[in-house]
């Protein structure tokens, strides 16, 4: 059953409702006023470029039925309503506008609120590096046997993860749910709305250091999620980071360790990467301290780094009671690997689109899917921002995997020139190198260098505007 407007009123401070209220029920929540339909409420948020209130007349025009505002619209004809004051009104004959001291901090409070009327088993993911597609991989393993909501893209913050909460229904039998971070805090706040009882710890790194200060921030940060774990919870660490890894200390909860070491419970080896055809390796599971359970799978999951992702997956399968061959088949979903996408190329070629965002770890693990694949490999690197301390570390470590993976390496960024210089360095020939500064200089040098065949990584994040390189010497997207 979805909200209605007596939930909404309730969620707010309402002490009591009346029938009318509970008759209208809300089809969505929106915080973009061109994304409303007939039947939606519209959240009017203050930011840094533009106000949600200038668009509570768009929102109604576009058929919404409540707002959620700080104060009232200018122009369309609404009924006020103060949830912690104002009685229920006894008919609703037009929208209905929720004034409230503070519409983030409502929409948080109205997503605790229907989070607790509901009992789902949550899964909070957060990490550096590889959180949606974990996420992504996690709920197709679950969809296998269970009524799963997740969240879309990449709501994962203060206002997308009470979004994502707002949609809950008693028949979501799990939630699995992406937690980003750049300040310490701001997990604490998702688990307190949310309220996980698994937990998965990707990864611990560079991301966002410039923002967060230093990795012992990131890492406080991290483990939060950890922490607001109940006892009866578990906390599912990738045992091959050394940062996770001092997150076991930390948690209430018991703890399910995964990777490639043999010490953890649930780990993986013999991995071949088959290129474009995925991954083929060996689960093993250590079902008892003398007993392991192995299983060979191939997968159609792209780069090594996907084991882990893959492990991360299973493992939550595991703990939900799940059979193998369920979990197998939820790691089949290739709609679940949404980061990287392989496009049609001009002349012939293969461009494996990553421009979503860039960090060393994630470039480096491109780089490594780039290598598996057969003919000329040329790869298009951007800058890595938010790097703090570790910006030069961090470019020149993803130069000197391109000079052994590479044919070709166009850098594109003021930063970029460092993966350049530290490529040369490596043995790269200067005649294979060129650094620009902008995407539009790329894909002049990328037009002019592309033969049939060829792999082409492109790179970088989002700032530099790649992702419009990709479109100019693409054709349509190649099935998968």
């Amino acid at each position: 059953m979805p909200l209605s407007l007596a939930d909404v009123y309730a969620g707010l401070g309402g002490q009591q409702t009346h029938p009318a209220l509970q008759a209208v029920t809300i089809s969505q929540f929106q915080i973009d006023s061109r994304r409303v339909t007939p039947g939606s409420a519209f959240i009017a948020l203050p930011g840094e470029h533009t106000d949600g209130h200038r668009y509570i007349d768009a929102a109604i025009a576009n058929g919404a039925i409540a707002i959620i505002a700080e104060r009232p619209p200018d122009a369309s004809e609404t009924l006020i309503l103060r949830p912690a004051h104002d009685p229920a009104p006894d008919a609703i004959d037009s929208p209905l506008v929720f004034l409230v001291d503070d519409s983030l901090t409502a929409l948080q409070e109205l997503a605790r609120y229907w989070r607790n009327l509901h009992n789902p088993v949550v899964i909070g993911i957060t990490g550096s590096v590889g959180k949606t597609s974990t996420k992504e991989l996690t709920a197709a393993v679950l969809r296998q046997r269970f009524t799963v909501l997740w969240n879309e893209g990449n709501l994962n913050n203060e206002i997308g993860l009470p979004l994502t909460l707002l949609r809950l229904t008693a028949e979501h039998e799990f939630a699995v749910l992406e937690m980003g971070f750049y300040v310490e805090g701001e997990i604490s706040l998702l688990c307190d709305l949310a309220k996980p009882s698994i937990g998965i710890v990707t990864n611990i790194g560079p991301m966002h250091l410039e923002r967060a200060g230093s990795m012992e921030a990131i890492f406080r940060g991290k483990s939060e999620l950890v922490q607001a774990l109940p006892a009866e919870g578990h906390a599912i660490l990738n045992w091959d980071d050394a940062w996770v890894q001092k997150m076991a200390g930390l948690s209430p909860a018991a703890v399910l360790r995964y990777g490639l070491n043999p010490e953890a419970d649930l780990w993986a080896d013999e991995i071949v990467s088959g290129g474009l055809e995925g991954i083929r390796f060996r689960f093993h599971q250590r079902s008892e301290p003398d007993k392991t359970e192995t299983l060979h799978v191939h997968l159609p999951l792209l780069g090594r780094h996907s084991v882990h992702t893959a492990l991360a997956a299973a493992a939550t399968g595991l703990l939900a009671g799940m059979v193998w061959e369920d979990i197998v088949n939820g790691l089949h979903d290739i709609n679940a690997q949404l980061r990287i996408e392989l496009v049609r190329g001009i002349h012939e070629s293969t461009i494996i689109d990553d421009t979503y965002n860039a960090s060393p770890p994630s470039t480096i693990a491109a780089l490594n899917l780039l290598e598996d694949m057969p003919g000329r490999r040329i790869a298009v690197l951007g800058d890595m921002l938010e790097l703090g301390d570790y910006t030069e570390i961090g470019h020149r470590l993803a130069g000197r995997r391109a000079a052994d993976v590479v044919h070709t390496l166009i850098t594109v960024g003021p930063l970029a020139r460092i993966i350049a210089e530290e490529a040369l360095a490596g043995g790269l020939p200067s005649s294979q190198v060129h650094h620009v500064l902008s995407a539009d200089e790329a894909q002049q040098i990328l037009g002019s260098v592309i033969s049939p065949g060829d792999y082409i990584l492109i790179k970088g994040s989002r700032a530099l505007g790649l992702d419009a390189l990709v479109a100019g010497v693409s054709e349509p997207t190649l099935p998968r």
